[in-house]
C-alpha cells in the first residue's frame, strides 16, 4: 500500500526536501504553498497524513486545520505540525484540534521528520524519541 503525505509550507526548499525525502521513501507525495491552496489540495487529494507548518500567507496553518477539522473527511485525518514555532508560542486553539505530533523544523533532521511519519502511520514499529521544546 502506498501511502499519500501532503506538505502545506510556504518555503519552497523546506517544501521540496520533505517532498525528495517522503517520494524516495515510497510515498505518494502533493504540496502547496498556503493555507487556502493546501485546504483544497487535501479535499481532493485525501492524504493519510498531512504536514502542516503554521505560518503561511493567505491562511495559517492552524486556521486551516479548524476548518479540515470542521469537515466530515477531514475530521480524522492525521496531522503533523511541521513548523518553527515552539509549542509555548503556538496558537491556544491547536490544544483543541487533534494533532498527531508536533515537530520543531529546527529540532529534527528530514530523516526523523520521515522517522516520525511513518510512526504515526503505524508502518514502522521502532519508537520514535520525542525532543522537549
Amino acid at each position: 500500500m502506498i501511502h499519500k503525505v501532503a506538505i502545506v509550507e510556504d518555503e519552497l526548499p523546506i517544501q521540496s526536501m520533505y517532498r525528495l525525502k517522503l517520494e524516495r521513501e515510497g510515498f505518494e507525495v502533493a504540496v502547496a504553498s498556503n493555507g487556502r491552496v493546501g485546504l483544497g489540495l487535501l479535499k481532493e487529494f485525501r492524504p493519510d497524513l498531512v504536514l502542516l507548518d503554521l505560518r503561511m500567507p493567505e491562511m495559517s496553518g492552524d486556521e486551516l486545520l479548524s476548518r479540515l477539522r470542521s469537515t466530515e473527511w477531514g475530521a480524522r485525518m492525521r496531522v503533523i505540525i511541521l513548523t518553527n514555532i515552539s509549542k509555548n508560542e503556538a496558537p491556544q486553539a491547536l490544544r483543541f484540534l487533534h494533532v498527531d505530533h508536533y515537530i520543531v523544523k529546527a529540532h529534527y533532521t528530514p530523516s526523523q521528520v520521515v522517522a516520525v511519519v511513518k510512526s504515526v502511520l503505524g508502518i514502522t514499529d521502532q519508537p520514535v524519541s520525542v525532543r522537549a521544546d
